[in-house]
This record gives C-alpha cells, sequence and structure tokens, in this order.
C-alpha cells in the first residue's frame, strides 16, 4: 500500500459543463454534446426542489439505439439518470473512484456550495489524475 497523495478531483474534473432542459429531444442533446466535446450533459433541475439529473453517451446508445428508438422523438427526461450521485471537489480521487465502483457508475455531478462546478468521470480521474503520465 502507497502513502502517495492523489490529489482531489478539482484537480482532474471538467469545469466546463453543459446543462440541457430534460424536455430536449435526445438528436439535439446529441448535437450539442458533439458541439462542446462531451460525452455527458447535466440535466437542469426544474425548481429548487428537484434535483439534476445526468445524461450519457451510453444511455442513448442503450435505452435509444438499442431499442430502435428514434431519438428526434425521445426526451433526454425519458433517458437520464436522475436523481444523481454529486462529489465534493475536495474529495480525494481515491474516494471517487472507489465510490463510482460501489455504485456502478461512471460519471458525477462535482458540486461546491450546492452549484454544480464541474464534472468528473473514469477517464478523467485516471488520466489526469494520475502523477507522472507527462
Amino acid at each position: 500500500m502507497t502513502n502517495q497523495n492523489w490529489g482531489s478531483v478539482r484537480d482532474c474534473m471538467r469545469t466546463d459543463v453543459t446543462e440541457v432542459d430534460g424536455r430536449l429531444d435526445v438528436l439535439s442533446a446529441l448535437k450539442i454534446m458533439k458541439k462542446v466535446g462531451a460525452t455527458s450533459l447535466i440535466v437542469k433541475r426544474r425548481d429548487e426542489n428537484d434535483e439534476y439529473g445526468l445524461l450519457l453517451f451510453s444511455d442513448i446508445a442503450k435505452k435509444v439505439i438499442a431499442q430502435n428508438r428514434a431519438p428526434e422523438r425521445v426526451n433526454v427526461y425519458e433517458v437520464m439518470a436522475k436523481p444523481v450521485l454529486m462529489v465534493r471537489p475536495d474529495m480525494d480521487i481515491r474516494y471517487c473512484a472507489r465510490m463510482f465502483d460501489n455504485f456502478g457508475i461512471s460519471h458525477a455531478p462535482v458540486v461546491e456550495n450546492e452549484k454544480i462546478v464541474g464534472i468528473v468521470s473514469y477517464y478523467l480521474l485516471v488520466l489526469q489524475g494520475l502523477p507522472d503520465l507527462d
């Protein structure tokens, strides 16, 4: 076992997150994902008592493409995950990776002062979080 400091979620999270309305159709969401170069989108809360949602490429593959549904006729809210587990930016990336494994998730919004400040994924944890890859 190593005493290596792996860093925090803040060190590897993506801060340019895109939020969409859950009533948006999946085809439009895919166009946004392609434009911003993202594999996930945050789904906005409808009001202050609602929770955030998360739309992943894998949701679209499993719940739209694999089921032969027309993406222009499916709303984001039909295929998104909601509510989602969230992490703090100061969380140790080892605990974040463990949480992903324990709950079977691959992405999580990063929340600070009740606002989304980023998103983190296994991909980012490994490529941005591991030291000395440069």
